[in-house]
């Protein structure tokens, strides 16, 4: 595990103490989907439904000692189909471990739906971690996944890849998080290896793009001598392709989780990624509305660390201005999606049984 990034880019294997019922300010946000587990990433599907990556309750066990405290493996882990007619879970039976609440899970991530179903499922470890869990996570945990009759199928193991090839060339971490696909196989952000992959169709991966550490203030609790710097992992959760044909991806940033300091990167297959937006903290997805405006979203609007879960969605002009779009009503938000003149948000993406998916106007 990478200590600076404390959870080894563990992304929403995190400390955030969800309260439900925050007050609601600015746009109204219309919910779409209740009953969820963990919710993260959304997409949109060929058929106009809305699916949601579900990264489940944990179960049982085993348990292990865990980056955040004690955490249990289950399979409770779903694809989920949102329409009209309410919320069906299509893919069932997937990796999650979670603490012994059921919260914080790691499990499904992110999924594409423009044809058959692709998943992303998280890990948050070192690879060879996965041969000390159960069978179904050594299967099925870091690796991208396809909808099979409901089952599943494995594509490309890119917890396996960052084993290998260790892009970053730091300790060994892998926790596949954005998935996009494009006209040649997919792109994943893998947030523990701080990389992007490609995905070729045969399943053979790839490095795109390596993401930098920063350096920021070391926080006062850690005692070092003021004006110490420390370094600060990338942890990227997010990739879209942007209306210019680039990729962007968002980072989380690592541990100390320094406000202002999570970043946009434009990368272009084949060179160095480079900074398209900075000033943000803790993002967790992008996207680009119908008027080419990138919007994104941040899982903690003050800080990981701050003790507020607090999220909000920012959009930034094509001029670089910023204008958050919500904040207050969003908690802990895990996955963006837009249609139209709306975002849609899986919100309350650490809580049990209560996450949501919320329609906010644009």
């Amino acid at each position: 595990m990478r200590v600076n990034s404390i959870a080894a880019g563990a992304v929403l294997a995190l400390s955030v103490i969800v309260v439900p019922g925050v007050a609601q300010a600015g746009p109204a946000l219309t919910t779409v989907a209740s009953g969820l587990d963990n919710p993260r990433g959304l997409a949109f599907g060929a058929d106009g439904a809305l699916y949601v990556a579900e990264a489940g309750r944990g179960g049982a066990g085993p348990c292990f000692p865990g980056p955040e405290g004690e955490a249990c493996f289950g399979e409770s882990g779903a694809v989920s189909r949102v329409t009209h007619g309410g919320v069906r879970r299509v893919v069932t039976g997937l990796p999650s471990i979670a603490a012994p609440t059921g919260r914080n899970a790691i499990g499904p991530s992110d999924v594409s739906a423009q044809g058959p179903l692709y998943f992303t499922v998280g890990l948050g470890a070192d690879p060879a971690r996965r041969a000390q869990l159960p069978p179904l996570a050594q299967q099925a945990s870091g690796w991208l996944l396809r909808d099979k009759h409901h089952g599943w199928r494995q594509v490309a193991d890119v917890a396996g890849f960052e084993a290998t090839a260790n892009p970053d060339g730091g300790a060994p971490d892998s926790n596949p998080q954005s998935l996009l696909g494009t006209h040649h196989g997919f792109l994943v952000a893998d947030a523990g290896g701080n990389s992007l992959v490609r995905v070729a169709p045969n399943g053979q991966l790839s490095t795109v793009a390596v993401f930098p550490d920063q350096l920021v203030d070391a926080p006062p609790f850690l005692g070092l001598p003021p004006g110490t710097k420390i370094p600060s992992q990338a942890v990227p959760t997010s990739v879209v392709r942007g209306p210019d044909g680039a990729y962007y991806v968002g980072t989380l940033t690592g541990f100390p989780f320094v406000p202002g300091t999570a970043r946009v990167f434009r990368v272009v297959p084949g060179q160095a990624p480079t900074v398209h937006a900075s000033g943000f903290t803790n993002i967790i997805d992008l996207a680009f509305g119908p008027n080419g405006k990138l919007y994104v979203l941040e899982i903690a609007h003050n800080g990981l660390l701050s003790g507020d879960e607090t999220g909000a969605l920012v959009q930034v002009s094509r001029d670089g201005t910023k204008k958050v779009v919500a904040s207050d009503g969003l908690v802990a938000p895990g996955g963006l999606a837009i249609r139209g003149r709306s975002a849609f948000v899986s919100n309350c993406g650490t809580c049990v049984g209560t996450g949501t998916v919320v329609r906010i106007p644009l």
